[in-house]
């Protein structure tokens, strides 16, 4: 699974203004209704649930909030790169202002779960978030996001 597969340039949030974490899940699932189709509302509460077992803040400004929805037909991402640093719990108590939203069917399994560890694996990678920090264009995020992805299948 590719990050390719999970969003689209309509997905990347150059530069999202927010200043908390619920803000900054409510955009993110209002945004999240308009590339997926999903009631906003529906998505917000499975993050927010998904953020009541323990924070997606996963350190180094990173945040990978992610749920499941039953109508959901694939798996979808949204990316965004916060205008401001926010507290979003994270696990370094560091603030975030890199976040990549998963969405997934309930029937998704281990779906899911390689593309938990897929989007992962590319935001540990110091260069990569430094390159999405460096930038406040869509299309060029997006660019970062999948060929950086690309190059190390590769």
């Amino acid at each position: 699974m590719e990050i390719s597969d999970l969003i689209t340039v309509e997905g990347v949030e150059a530069n999202l203004r927010v200043t908390s974490k619920k803000q900054a899940l409510q955009e993110l699932s209002k945004r999240a209704a308009e590339v997926t189709g999903q009631h906003e509302r529906a998505i917000f509460d499975v993050l927010m649930e998904r953020e009541r077992l323990g924070t997606t803040g996963v350190g180094n400004g990173i945040a990978i909030p992610h749920g499941k929805l039953a109508s959901l037909d694939r798996l979808h991402g949204l990316f965004a790169r916060l205008e401001t640093p926010i507290d979003f719990h994270s696990i370094d108590e560091q603030p975030v202002d890199l976040v990549f939203l998963l969405l997934a069917p309930e029937t998704a399994g281990a779906d899911h779960l390689k593309a938990l560890a897929r989007v992962s694996r590319l935001l540990r990678d110091g260069a990569v978030c430094e390159k999405l920090r460096g930038t406040d264009d869509a299309e060029a995020l997006y660019v970062l996001l999948t060929q950086t992805n690309a190059s190390q299948a590769a």
